[in-house]
């Protein structure tokens, strides 16, 4: 043994309690932490919690926040109360008995008083097993009463129909169905050829009827507007006839102060001519000159 050396029990002691108490006090952090993890809960908005202890449910919901509960044998299961929307495939049959496929969309919201009801009995999803089979139904009622072209011309009845009668299956106070839209309904090839070829002979009919009421009212039109004028001409003649006097005051109206000649023909009717139009066919004819009579002495000139 070294001279320099030397040996301490007590210092060796020393070090392993050191230790242990670090070890001790960890563990304790950490059982802490563990209570503590265990025994709060916190509720994300829009969400409601369902407690649940050693598998029997609480009839109470938890609300929003922050929470205690028992550790290690309770837990809190949350549910959304939020408005969701999940499409789902729908096939029904016309009253014509044609198939008609269409996509529906569903926007539901659970209320707050069936979180719990709804938790134990459809495992906190009540789309699959409740509201998908009950609007499948619903559409396959509406769309029996309605032949195949009626459900794609009057969609939105169909909707309310299969709507209102989706809430009566499902109860409005139970689960809260929002809305259902329909989308993309589609018919057999041949029967929309049919539709489309109906419709376009509809069109055709409703032109060909436009232009048959437009020609008979042009043609009241213009029955209206000949006896319109007639009564007027029949209302002017009768006017003139009572009043001739009307008749003279026009004509001096219109008079352009030069005389008017009237001239008597072989049959008997006159005219009548402007002493104006007598001097211009006057100055056109040529004027023949008298002949004098020969000379005495003077033989005649031969022609």
């Amino acid at each position: 043994m070294n001279r320099g050396s030397s040996y301490n029990p007590g210092r060796a002691s020393a070090v392993p309690d050191g230790i242990a108490r670090l070890i001790g006090v960890a563990i304790l952090v950490f059982v802490l932490i563990v209570l503590a993890s265990s025994g709060t809960y916190v509720v994300q908005p829009g969400f409601r919690g369902i407690a649940v202890t050693l598998g029997k449910v609480s009839p109470q919901f938890k609300p929003e926040g922050f929470g205690f509960k028992q550790p290690f044998v309770t837990a809190i299961q949350h549910m959304s109360v939020r408005q969701q929307t999940r499409p789902m495939p729908a096939e029904c049959y016309s009253s014509d008995l044609q198939q008609v496929k269409m996509e529906v969309h569903v926007l539901y919201r659970v209320p707050e008083r069936s979180v719990v009801k709804i938790f134990q009995e459809y495992a906190g999803e009540p789309f699959d097993n409740l509201i998908a089979p009950r609007v499948q139904e619903a559409i396959k009622e509406v769309a029996a009463s309605m032949s195949a072209e009626q459900i794609v011309k009057k969609r939105e009845e169909v909707k309310i129909g299969a709507l209102d009668v989706a809430r009566k299956k499902i109860g409005t106070d139970f689960l809260e169905v929002v809305d259902v839209v329909l989308y993309n309904i589609t018919l057999s090839p041949e029967l929309e050829q049919a539709i489309e070829l109906k419709m376009v002979q509809e069109q055709e009919a409703e032109k060909a009827k436009f232009t048959q009421l437009k020609a008979q009212i042009e043609a009241d039109t213009a029955i209206i507007r000949a006896k319109g004028e007639a009564e007027a001409i029949q209302v002017r003649g009768q006017a003139l006839r009572d009043n001739p006097d009307f008749i003279r005051l026009q004509i001096l109206q219109n008079w352009n102060g030069r005389s008017p000649l009237v001239v008597g023909t072989e049959g008997g009717a006159n005219m009548m001519l402007s002493l104006d139009e007598l001097n211009k066919h006057a100055a056109q004819a040529p004027r023949s000159q008298p002949r004098s009579p020969p000379s005495a002495g003077q033989p005649p000139r031969s022609k």
